[in-house]
């Protein structure tokens, strides 16, 4: 009889411990401009903290604010503020929508490497976007037609783009949209004649940035305001966060969170 009652309480210490060991979780959904972030700060969390198990994935802003007031995720992740209608939504479910501000990015115009041009202003940015710009050499490139490459309307990046640079005119019909910021990297890369814009994060040796009005993306211009797409990304939670999420919101706002924004290419908001 014995015996039975020290299996039967080491089979119950073993599950408890196996739970406290396993059960720990939190997923992050959203934004594909704040993946890069997440991802690292997930990869480092998760090396001080063993227990917890942190799931991250990227499927747009709206889509991840959208999974936080549905209850599929603990933080969303988003490169723009909350809208009101998902304020108002996530109220109807009783859902509080905080934005924890974690970086900084600076959206940025790119060209193939080969293309001649360096600087736009914000307003010819304006006009090959909405149509009114359709050949490179109205901008002293190449005689060539410009293939626009723009984000899919639910990308908190192209909002952004639409706000800052569009301001209110629709991108031109014939534009290629994209689903990420990987994709229109990919697209430009593949096409001499081709412009997209992306996070400063995204910046590699296969596309070329352009300076904006005279100033070129950095942290420096993007933290005092001279960048002029510059924007802040958020991470999500419901109501002021407690436990493991708020530990790993915590993370992200300390002196090591914040290094790793910089190690990915953004900025830091210090």
């Amino acid at each position: 009889m014995k015996k039975l009652v020290i299996l039967v309480m080491s089979f119950m210490l073993l599950t408890l411990f196996a739970g406290a060991s396993f059960g720990e979780e939190i997923r992050i959904d959203g934004s594909t401009t704040v993946l890069p972030i997440a991802q690292k700060g997930a990869e480092v969390f998760m090396k001080k903290n063993p227990n917890i198990k942190v799931y991250v994935s990227g499927s747009g802003s709206g889509t991840g604010i959208k999974a936080l007031i549905d209850g599929t995720t603990d933080i969303a992740t988003s490169s723009r503020e909350a809208k009101e209608k998902e304020i108002d939504s996530a109220k109807n479910k009783n859902i509080v929508l905080t934005g924890h501000k974690i970086a900084l990015d600076g959206i940025v115009p790119v060209v193939h490497p080969s293309m001649n041009i360096k600087d736009l202003t914000l307003e010819q940015l304006r006009d090959i976007y909405n149509g009114k710009i359709t050949s490179w050499k109205e901008l002293g490139g190449p005689n060539r037609p410009i293939s626009v490459v723009s984000r899919d309307t639910s990308s908190g990046t192209y909002e952004v783009w639409e706000e800052k640079v569009l301001k209110g005119d629709k991108v031109r019909a014939d534009a290629l949209l994209v689903a990420s910021n990987g994709q229109a990297v990919q697209t430009v890369a593949k096409n001499k004649y081709a412009i997209g814009y992306i996070g400063i994060g995204y910046l590699d040796k296969t596309v070329k940035p352009l300076m904006v009005n005279g100033k070129t993306a950095s942290p420096k211009t993007v933290r005092d305001g001279s960048w002029p797409v510059a924007r802040p990304l958020f991470m999500y939670t419901n109501g002021k966060p407690a436990g493991n999420i708020a530990k790993f919101i915590d993370f992200m706002l300390s002196k090591e969170g914040q290094k790793v924004v910089n190690e990915v290419k953004y900025v830091s908001i210090n």
